[in-house]
Order: structure tokens, then sequence, then C-alpha cells
């Protein structure tokens, strides 16, 4: 168990963790047909917008209140209303999504009677759901927003229904890519089970060319299906983060929920197939067994490379935890741990220490490590210690193909242990150089590639050049 200390900064230096109406935004850009709006300032919106149109590379739909320094002293009906009748007016979407920023949260606006107000004064507005989230910007982060948000969705539109025995319902946490999610998606139809995933930016946000332009998010979860998920059997949480929104379900509706706490490893893909198994009532594919086999030999190769390296990761929790259990398991020592908030995945990652902190720490704490692990925002830090960077999390707008990462499963965490052997095969080239210390394990590895070359001469055009 980790034992976790706050920052005792005058000031974050460089930024780690994003804003919880960000992180609520996304989760409702998992919504089909739906319009996520922020209730504040412009530049809280196009800040977030900026960095969603970064990271995937696509047309986000956002919009904005456009609260001022009048309207934000007099309150923000007019705002709130406007925005309303305008986006059902210009984009006509099935789902208006509001969340509030620490703007309108520190006026202490009251959205929910905002939002009965102009329902009675505009009865258009019947025919779209509005669904609001509190979610201040000056407390929590990233993953607190998506987690207020899915326990909106689920309180506000899910109602107890007659079980349906081969559905269930999928709650994937916002360190998954949309192919993680496909991924899961996959598995769980193989053992013959429905799941609705709530919610899904497997179908919005995964980088496809949309017949159509709506104005609004193209795929994703739609109505139907959210409110489906009071008839399913169980619900499956991925990440800690989820445990309110299954709560929730299991309140509602009765259904029965597992979490867990990570996707990214041997024992907890294991359990994982072994509860599909035991709702469906059918044994594991032998596609699976397998990938698990393929995942045990990359395993082997990998931890040569991994073993005994000191590793620094800056990430949100439910993301920590996946990644730093998986280094571990794979022999790695978690030497530097910074995190965004707080969150019980803390209690289960193999360190000693998190600190709540920025970058900063990260890169002073990350001088004597072998590999830094964050987002993009680490690049710098990594160049002035000459480190190689995992870039993990959001945003990574410094790489393409950010939604088809694939790092759940058997055969995603296999991925994933190439792409972090392989960054550490190219560091050892450069040891030759004399630039960083290796370790026993990385030594014998070394070894052994030295002999694998020396057992392949050189091609005739490669000698003359020599």
């Amino acid at each position: 168990m980790a034992r976790v200390v706050e920052s005792k900064k005058a000031c974050t230096v460089n930024p780690l963790k994003m804003s919880q109406p960000l992180g609520a935004s996304f989760a409702f850009l998992g919504l089909d047909a739906c319009m996520p709006v922020m209730h504040g300032s412009q530049g809280c919106t196009s800040f977030g917008l900026v960095l969603l149109v970064r990271h995937f590379k696509e047309a986000i739909p956002l919009q904005t209140t456009a609260m001022n320094e009048v309207t934000t002293i007099l309150g923000g009906y007019e705002n709130i209303e406007a925005a309303l009748l305008n986006i059902r007016k210009r984009a006509a979407p099935r789902v208006i999504a509001i969340c509030s920023t620490g703007l309108t949260e520190t006026k202490g606006d009251d959205v929910d009677g905002y939002l009965v107000t102009a329902r009675k004064r505009h009865p258009e507005l019947a025919d779209t759901e509005i669904i609001y989230v509190s979610t201040p910007d000056y407390v929590g982060a990233f993953e607190d927003g998506f987690k207020h948000a899915i326990t909106a969705i689920v309180k506000s539109q899910v109602k107890p229904l007659p079980v349906v025995a081969d559905q269930v319902t999928l709650l994937p946490g916002s360190h998954l890519t949309p192919s993680d999610i496909d991924e899961l998606r996959e598995i769980i139809q193989a053992f013959g089970l429905t799941p609705i995933v709530l919610p899904d930016i497997s179908g919005s946000l995964d980088g496809h060319i949309a017949p159509d332009w709506r104005g609004t998010t193209l795929g994703g979860t739609t109505l139907e299906q959210i409110r489906a998920a009071g008839a399913s059997a169980f619900t499956l949480g991925i990440g800690e983060q989820t445990r309110e929104g299954a709560e929730a379900l299991e309140a509602i509706a009765g259904t029965p929920l597992e979490i867990f706490e990570r996707l990214t490893g041997l024992a907890s893909n294991d359990r994982f197939l072994q509860r599909l198994s035991l709702l469906s009532g059918k044994p594991v594919p032998a596609k699976y067994r397998r990938q698990r086999s393929q995942l045990l030999d990359a395993m082997l190769d990998g931890h040569f490379y991994t073993g005994g390296m000191k590793v620094a990761i800056a990430a949100e929790p439910d993301l920590m935890l996946a990644l730093g259990g998986l280094l571990h398991e794979m022999g790695a020592e978690l030497t530097c741990c910074i995190s965004t908030t707080q969150s019980k995945a803390h209690e289960l990652l193999p360190a000693e220490q998190v600190l709540l902190g920025d970058l900063e720490d990260l890169e002073t704490a990350g001088a004597d490590c072998d590999l830094l692990v964050t987002h993009s925002h680490g690049r710098q830090a990594a160049e002035r210690l000459n480190k190689p960077l995992l870039r993990v999390g959001f945003p990574v707008f410094d790489r393409v193909g950010n939604a088809h990462k694939v790092s759940v499963g058997y055969r995603g965490t296999m991925n994933l242990i190439f792409e972090i052997a392989n960054l550490m095969i190219e560091r050892i080239a450069h040891h030759h150089a004399g630039d960083w210390p290796l370790t026993p394990e990385a030594q014998l590895a070394t070894r052994r590639l030295d002999k694998s070359n020396d057992a392949f001469p050189p091609t005739p055009l490669a000698a003359a050049s020599a």
C-alpha cells in the first residue's frame, strides 16, 4: 500500500493533471448524438477543446455558455437558456450534457433550478435529454470528472427493467482508449454475452470518416442503450473510478457488480475471463488461451530489459496502477510515482509513496530513473534528463494513432511489454557511447543481442561500405 503525500509547493510549475470539467466532457463524448457544454467562460472550453483535438486529431463537438464578468455576477440563467435553445436549433442533439466549471461553482449557480425553469418556459426542449454534472475545476482531476459524469448519466437515465440474462454493462475508465474498449467488447462477445458500454468512445473517437456531419458526437452509447442498462444481469467496471457509477446501477436496478482495478497484466485478465466464463456458463475460448500463452512468452522475452530498472511515472490513479502494476510484475522498481488526485487505486500500487504533484516533481525525483512514463507534457523533462519517455494517458499530441493503441487484455498487455522493452533496447544501443549505466539484467540482454548479431555476417554491400 503506497503512502499518499500532497505536494506543499506554493504553485504548480509544470502541470500534470487535467480538470474535472474536461474529464466529464470526455465521458459525454462517448454518448451518441450528444453535445457537451461547459458552463463557464469561453477560455475554459477553448483550452479543453484544443487538448482533445490535438490528442485525437479529430473534430470535437464542445460548446460553452460563454460567461463574462457581468453574467457571472448576476447569474448564468440567460446564458444556459440561450445555449440550450441555440444548440437544439443548430445541432439537434438527443442529449445536451452540461458540466460546471470553477467560475460558476464559485458564484454558486443553481443549474438544476435553471434547467427546471428553462423546460417550463420552453416546451420545445421536451424532446432533448439534458444531463447536468457538478465538476468544479478547483478540486479533483480528469478522472474525478469522468467518474461523476458516469454517475450522472446512470442516475438520470437508468430505470429498473426485467433482467436479460446474457446482457452485461461495461463501465470503462477514462484511461482506456477506443481500441481498448473494442478489445474488451470483442472478449465479452466471445463468451456469447451482449455488452452495453457506458460511455463508449470507441464509437465516436475511434478515428473514422463519418458518412454524415451532424455537429454532435457521431457514434457512442445511444439513449436506448443507456436505458437498457437497467436490464443488465451484471456490471463490469474497469478502474476504481467506475465504482461510483456501478454502485449507482446497483442501487437503481439491483445489478450485481465487480470492479477490475486493471486489465493490464496476467492475473487481472485471468480473473476477468474467469468472471465472463461464470456469467456465460461457457469455457474460455481457445483464442484467449493461445493469447495467454503468447503473453507468458512475451513476459519472458521482455523481462531481460525491464528487470531491475527504475521507473518514474506520472499519471491519473487508475492508469498509474495499470502501468505500474505491470512494470512491477516485469521486475521494475517504481521509485517515483506522481499522481493527480486521491483514489483507492493508490492502495494497490506496489510503491512506497505516491506524491500528488506536478511534472516538475517528476523531473526532480526521476533524475536517477531509467524510464519516464507520462503524457506529452513530460517530453521536455525527458529531453533534459536524457531519459526514454513512454507516452501514456491524456494528452498525447506529438504522436499519431492514440485511439488505436491497445493495452488491455492478453494481447494489449503483450503489446505494451514489447513497447517498453523496445524503448530499453534503443537505450541500450546508446550504452556503448557510455551515456547510460546498465542493470545486470540489461547487461545480460546486451551480451545476448551482441551474440545474436555476430551470428549473422554482414552482407557484401555492408562489408564493402565498412
